[in-house]
């Protein structure tokens, strides 16, 4: 399972049990979006490679709002 935990400057990940910080710069490159609109559902196929995702996306926006 992996662990996401955002803030105004990116996201800390814990991923098989492997912690490591990904900075909104790096978050926006890779997705071509500005750091608030991007989705947890995309920061989390950013990471894993066929990831379970459930729920609806929600923007990072609305998640540190």
């Amino acid at each position: 399972m992996t662990v996401l935990s955002f803030d105004q400057e990116g996201v800390d990940v814990v991923y098989e049990g492997t912690e490591f910080r990904m900075d909104k710069e790096l978050i926006e490159e890779a997705t071509r979006k500005n750091y608030p609109d991007v989705t947890d559902h995309e920061v989390l196929k950013l990471i894993e490679e066929d990831p379970s995702l459930s729920g609806e996306p929600r923007r990072i926006t609305e998640i540190i709002g």
